[in-house]
């Protein structure tokens, strides 16, 4: 069985069919008409699709098809034939610099994408898939194509009554957002710790980011406390209030009370407590699902969508809900996602 082409191998077809292309245009034509200067733009070609070396090859494949031309052409050491050879060798020399700078342009972007994806996967630990009578699972979806980089945010902390979460969001995107994420993510994680209300925790938070925030930065975040007693309160900054799906098939969102400005702009939040049954599922997002837009402008509508969520594990509703998210953006999603789905076990389950 003949062994399959590499990647690299494929990338040698388009600049070498371009050749090949202009190589028979020029047999073609009558002697008269010329086109055998313009075979070192398969090198040029090359340079934006493959490496140095290969460029390099293609370069000196145009210019050996150069040299050869008078074959059919006619002109051998005539100034015509000398002047494509040397548009073959420049053409060539070009392809080859412009390849350099695009490959090291590229190495240097995937160091910098790499040390922050590594940033970002320390800010965001992983969450235990159960804590007490309580699920969760995790998604984070970065509007980076092939980066895992944002300022979104989520954590979950195990409480002596229960659990203390927060999802937020800092304003932009890359590393000056992951920083801020990570400013507010070591508040939480420090405050949770001390067991303080979750109105002095959001009054902390406010006052670290206004800080560290420059004039027009801010984090919108909601937090909760999810309790053994099947209640959940809430404390919300500026941030979408969470989705609540019971065992009936009902999708409502919490009331999070009056609508307050994100950290960073002085909030006066107040917690409101809402009862969370057995079986049922509280979803936590950030703005980049909700304000997905399909190709006519509209946006995702998650509770009309949200009843995907209420079958199968957590993780099958997640992802299903990404794909929804997906499909209605034509895979474009141009912001960040972080989403947290919890869940409380039922009796059965717990038994």
């Amino acid at each position: 069985m003949a062994p399959k082409r590499s990647l690299k191998d494929r990338d040698l077809l388009i600049p070498l069919g371009v050749l090949g292309v202009l190589a028979g245009i020029d047999v073609a034509l009558p002697p008269r008409l010329l086109v055998s200067g313009s075979f070192g733009v398969a090198a040029v070609v090359a340079s934006a699709i493959t490496t140095v070396r290969r460029t390099a090859m293609v370069g000196v494949a145009a210019l050996v098809v150069t040299a050869l031309s008078p074959i059919w052409n006619h002109d051998f050491n005539t100034i015509g034939w000398w002047i494509r050879l040397a548009m073959a060798v420049g053409l060539g020399a070009l392809a080859v610099v412009l390849a350099t700078v695009r490959v090291r342009r590229e190495q240097a972007l995937q160091h910098m994408t790499t040390i922050a994806e590594t940033a970002q996967r320390a800010l965001l630990r992983a969450i235990p898939s159960s804590i007490g009578s309580l699920r969760f699972a995790t998604r984070y979806v970065s509007a980076t194509k092939d980066a895992l980089v944002g300022g979104d945010l989520y954590e979950v902390v195990e409480a002596p009554d229960g659990v203390r979460l927060i999802v937020g969001d800092a304003r932009g995107k890359g590393l000056d957002a992951v920083q801020m994420a990570a400013t507010v993510l070591a508040t939480f994680r420090r405050a949770a710790a001390l067991e303080l209300p979750l109105t002095e925790i959001a009054t902390d938070l406010d006052k670290v980011v206004t800080a560290v925030a420059g004039m027009e930065d801010f984090v919108t975040a909601v937090l909760a406390d999810i309790h053994d007693d099947h209640t959940v309160t809430v404390v919300n900054c500026g941030h979408h209030p969470p989705l609540l799906l019971t065992d009936a098939g009902t999708t409502t969102l919490v009331d999070t009370g009056e609508p307050q400005p994100p950290l960073g702009l002085a909030p006066t939040p107040h917690p409101v407590t809402t009862h969370l049954p057995e079986g049922a599922r509280m979803l936590f997002y950030t703005d980049g699902m909700i304000e997905t837009r399909d190709q006519e402008g509209a946006f995702f509508p998650l509770t009309d969508r949200a009843h995907i969520l209420l079958g199968g594990s957590l993780d099958d509703a997640l992802d299903g809900l990404l794909g929804q998210v997906a499909a209605h953006a034509a895979e474009e999603i141009d912001d960040d996602m972080a989403l947290v789905l919890a869940e409380r076990h039922t009796r059965r389950d717990a038994a």
